[in-house]
């Protein structure tokens, strides 16, 4: 497994908001589940005394590395795994630790691994297609692209992507790869470019902002693993412990939205029944509406304008 040596450049979104509303406890067990550059982390840190516990968790071996210098010289425990945070449960179970104080997911993919040319998340470089935040996973956007039926591929550019042209952009790819495979961004760039109409190219983003967003999520399993994952979170939070979940488009703020709201519902009965027979109490409350980031830290950091801010109590 390579790790990149470049420093792991990462703005941290909304980090003020998160960080304040994460941490009750300065004595307290806290888990970074996306370490990324380790911003977050760091400044859970700063809040934390010597008997607090800092668990910091990415799959990138990268953010790894660039995590352990970052945080070498706090004060408080720190633990960094490299893991997927789908399996938060095993991972604190092996640090023999059975509730925290808070929980964070910073969701989407970092910055460093948009700017590392040859990772293959940017639209904008040219480099090998991948986009694997875990480099040692063997499925890639390659596989995606050159193997998948062109109505699985138009579905998943539609469904992750929200992209109007998929079944287009399916088929040019799925034609463009019969005479050989489609090897890089570039040549898949230049694909869509050709698929979608000259006047809808000239509206909106980049032609192949939601393509390559859908192609990520689809790589990493992004959607697949959240609702889970912040179930289990809630699980292993002590009373009055916080889960800040930040996440970065549509699809990933929905999930959050709805997996919070049903853990604060707690009956799951239909409502036509006039009194619950299920049982099940709420486990949560919810902190007012998503917190957005202000006109400031858009204009220092333009790729945080679609970041929202997700907070929940354990009850």
């Amino acid at each position: 497994m390579r790790v990149i040596d470049v420093e792991f450049r990462h703005t941290s979104v909304l980090l003020q908001e998160s960080v304040a509303a994460l941490i009750t406890d300065g004595t307290g067990t806290y888990v970074d589940c996306t370490l990324g550059g380790g911003g977050h982390s760091l400044a859970i840190a700063a809040r934390l005394e010597a008997a607090g516990h800092l668990i910091g968790i990415d799959q990138d071996p990268a953010a790894i590395v660039a995590g352990k210098d970052k945080l070498a010289a706090v004060t408080c425990k720190v633990d960094i795994v490299q893991n997927n945070f789908r399996n938060l449960s095993g991972i604190l179970d092996e640090l023999s630790v059975d509730i925290v104080d808070g929980v964070l997911f910073d969701l989407g993919v970092s910055s460093y691994q948009l700017d590392t040319a040859d990772r293959g998340f940017s639209y904008m470089q040219d480099a090998p297609l991948d986009m694997r935040m875990d480099p040692g996973q063997v499925f890639s956007a390659y596989d995606i692209v050159n193997e998948y039926p062109e109505e699985k591929l138009a579905r998943i550019i539609a469904e992750y992507g929200e992209e109007r042209w998929a079944k287009r952009i399916a088929l040019f790819i799925v034609r463009e790869r019969t005479h050989a495979p489609v090897q890089t961004t570039g040549s898949l760039v230049e694909i869509i470019k050709k698929a979608v109409p000259a006047a809808a190219r000239r509206e909106g983003p980049h032609p192949a902002k939601r393509t390559f967003q859908a192609l990520r999520i689809e790589v990493n399993d992004e959607l697949g693993i959240l609702q889970t994952a912040f179930e289990t979170a809630v699980n292993r939070l002590k009373p009055g412990g916080r889960i800040c979940i930040i996440t970065f488009h549509s699809l990933e703020d929905r999930i959050a939205k709805q997996t919070l709201a049903k853990m604060a519902k707690g009956c799951s009965c239909p409502p036509q029944l006039p009194v619950c027979v299920c049982g099940q109490k709420p486990k949560i409350k919810l902190y007012g509406k998503a917190i957005a980031p202000s006109a400031q830290e858009i204009e220092m950091n333009p790729r945080a304008r679609s970041a929202k801010l997700r907070i929940a109590e354990k009850i």
